[in-house]
């Protein structure tokens, strides 16, 4: 060959007869810059190889093994994310055993179970709302009820209720919430269907509540559902959409009818009380003659008795004193002729009328001044 002539180096004049130098003149493993004595760099090649060997001689098997470790590695950490699980505060979990349920329930905290053998279903016992039916605004007939009177209200009404018993709520029913909403619908038509309109618009709605969660919470327990219903409310009521003016018009002369009647009640208050204190004033009115006659009566008595108790020491003394004062009382206020028996008709001089007649003239005098 052509380069063998530059003694044994390769084409590129390289390095005489050292059989271990490369094509470019130098051996791969002399030193960069210093002379043959220097420290070698180390081979990353060869660092990694020696790790492999190391861990291969620590996992049985080899190669193979390793695998099977690291497998066995992401299948238990796998278990133990499904083995191990959280119950929050609002909830309680049922853990069951090959779909079987356990007695306990398991409260708020991490939990452990031997899954895939153990299985859990976790339930919210807070405070729960179902809405049923819909607000008369709207196009839906879910609400419409017939009333006992024989009209059509929409009625919107929610219930509140919560889990009691984790274990029959999973199990003894199905569908628990839809259980009860078909249930709360009945009750309610039932209630309704047996009181007037006027009832489920004003006057009795609290008592149709009442009535509704009583007949639910009968239903559901018979049912063995584990909820507990804690009360319902009516939350709007009224007439469908298509009668909603003729039901106002109603309600308005209803209204109408009752101002009308409270006006007659406070006119028939105030005539009852004008008449009840002139009554009590006549009364009172009677009760005072009534005492001043009989104290009159009394005291004509009393000075009776003690005429007559005059009397009977001098009789005729008290005779011509009562005579003279009889007819000092007749003849006070009459107009006096006096008659002689000789003279017949004496004229004598009116004194009390001249008396009475300058009293007029002098008054008359004081005013024309």
């Amino acid at each position: 060959m052509p380069w063998s002539n530059q003694n044994g180096g390769g084409p590129w004049g390289g390095g005489g007869g050292n059989n271990n130098q490369g094509p470019w003149g130098q051996g791969p493993n002399r030193p960069r810059g210093g002379g043959g004595g220097g420290k070698q760099p180390p081979d990353i090649e060869e660092i990694i190889r020696k790790g492999q060997d190391q861990f291969k001689n620590l996992i049985p098997g080899g190669a193979n093994g390793g695998v099977a470790l690291v497998l066995a590695l992401v299948l238990g950490g796998f278990w133990l994310t499904q083995a191990i699980y959280t119950v929050q505060p609002d909830e309680r979990g049922v853990e069951m055993r090959f779909g079987k349920p356990k007695d306990e329930i398991s409260g708020p905290g991490l939990h452990f179970h031997m899954w895939p053998l153990e299985t859990v279903e976790k339930v919210k016992v807070t405070e729960q709302q179902q809405n049923i039916g819909a607000r008369a605004s709207t196009t839906s007939t879910a609400g419409l009820m017939l009333t006992g009177d024989q009209n059509i209200v929409n009625v919107q009404f929610s219930v509140l209720y919560t889990v009691n018993d984790p274990k029959a709520y999973l199990f003894n029913l199905e569908t628990p919430p839809q259980t009860m909403q078909q249930v709360a619908e009945s009750a309610m038509r039932e209630v309704v269907g047996r009181r007037p309109a006027q009832d489920i618009f004003r006057d009795a709605r609290q008592q149709i509540a009442v009535d509704v969660r009583n007949i639910i919470q009968g239903t559901m327990d018979s049912y063995g559902s584990g909820i507990s219903i804690n009360s319902v409310a009516i939350e709007d009521a009224a007439p469908p959409r298509e009668v909603a003016d003729a039901f106002d018009e109603v309600q308005r002369a209803e209204q109408d009818e009752d101002r009308f009647v409270e006006e007659a009640n406070q006119y028939a208050n105030q005539r009852l009380g004008a008449a009840r204190g002139q009554a009590a004033q006549i009364r009172e009115e009677a009760a005072a003659y009534k005492d001043r006659v009989v104290k009159e009566a009394e005291g004509e008595a009393q000075r009776f008795v003690s005429i007559y108790d005059q009397y009977t020491k001098a009789p005729d003394v008290t005779r011509k004193r009562i005579y003279i004062e009889t007819m000092e009382q007749v003849l006070k206020k009459s107009n006096k002729v006096i008659v002689d028996d000789q003279q017949g008709v004496v004229p004598y001089l009116p004194l009390n009328e001249i008396g009475r007649m300058g009293n007029q003239q002098g008054q008359a005098g004081q005013g024309g001044k």
